[in-house]
């Protein structure tokens, strides 16, 4: 589990295994109980959250948004493609 980022207590990170055939280009984002699955491509969007505030998942896209170079590259570079 390659973990991206942490920011403000939350860890941005992908699976080893994103299923077969993988999914698009995502991150997920957990604190605790509080997890997150944010799309990148094609266009960065809450795919699924759990007990996430508005607040907390507003704050998440534009930490996502901030960071998607680091995040394409990083997934990119651990998936090998």
């Amino acid at each position: 589990m390659p973990i991206v980022l942490k920011h403000k207590g939350f860890k941005y990170f992908f699976f080893s295994n994103e299923g077969q055939p993988r999914e698009p280009l995502h991150v997920h984002v957990r604190q605790g109980e509080r997890t997150a699955k944010i799309w990148i491509e094609p266009t960065i969007a809450v795919a699924a959250s759990y007990k996430m505030t508005p607040k907390e998942l507003k704050e998440i896209l534009g930490i996502v948004q901030a960071q998607k170079d680091l995040i394409r590259r990083t997934w990119h570079e651990f998936f090998g493609s």
